[in-house]
């Protein structure tokens, strides 16, 4: 991606730069091996619906758990199924428990401005969380929920096939790739993960909901949008 086509939306990029700083070591680019629940290789709309459906179903059929029990909606997923880029966050909230939809209210707000910076609508991405059920009092989900409910995340991953996966939030991280350290560590470099022996590249980033409380770190969110972007490039991915 070039800086010349970032400034067609200038007052996007202002407006995320405006409160950015800080530096931060990036970890080495690693690569992940997980086993995974068998999927239809059929990309049809009508195939990838029919499946998310099924999955739907499986994870609303999980026994005794906490989360399920006390939200009022599972959250699957919304944008365009078909999008090569598929955005994970970490789980909903008062509003996306509400609403049945993915990033809501203000953190919907920043994640539009965000892509709009990089030239992206998000309607043209696929989101979802690596938790479809909101946590009680919007608590960090707990390593043995995230454990839990990551078999599914990467079934959605397979069903949905993107050409890119961006991980926002420490607990999609965790989700995917395993890690638990500091996010700081870990963002700003490519990462891949292969699921059922198909290699999907992946950036770790700060989810919005933290830059809304933490707004300094915009600058680091910044440079990550700019390599999703060139990554597009690189890819020559229409979107």
């Amino acid at each position: 991606m070039t800086k010349r086509g970032l400034n067609q939306n200038g007052k996007y990029v202002q407006e995320l730069i405006d409160t950015m700083e800080p530096k931060f070591i990036f970890g080495k680019k690693s690569i992940n091996r997980f086993s995974i629940i068998t999927s239809n290789n059929d990309n049809s709309i009508d195939s990838k619906s029919d499946q998310l459906l099924k999955l739907k179903e499986q994870i609303n059929s999980i026994d005794n758990c906490n989360l399920r029990q006390n939200s009022n909606n599972l959250i699957m997923g919304s944008g365009d199924m078909n999008s090569s880029i598929m955005l994970i966050g970490e789980a909903p909230g008062d509003k996306e428990d509400f609403s049945g939809q993915t990033f809501q209210g203000e953190v919907g707000s920043l994640l539009k401005k965000m892509f709009l910076a990089i030239n992206i609508k998000l309607e043209k991405v696929y989101s979802t969380y690596s938790i479809n059920f909101r946590p009680p009092e919007d608590r960090k989900p707990t390593s043995q929920e995230i454990k839990q409910y990551s078999v599914f995340l990467k079934e959605h991953i397979l069903i949905i096939n993107p050409k890119i996966i961006i991980l926002m939030g420490a607990t999609a991280m965790e989700a995917i790739t395993g890690l638990n350290n500091k996010i700081s560590s870990e963002r700003g470099k490519w990462k891949e993960i292969i699921l059922k022996n198909k290699t999907f590249p992946l950036m770790i980033t700060f989810s919005p909901s933290y830059l809304i409380r933490f707004p300094e770190n915009k600058k680091h969110s910044w440079e990550d949008l700019k390599k999703i972007k060139k990554k597009i490039q690189d890819l020559n991915i229409k979107i």
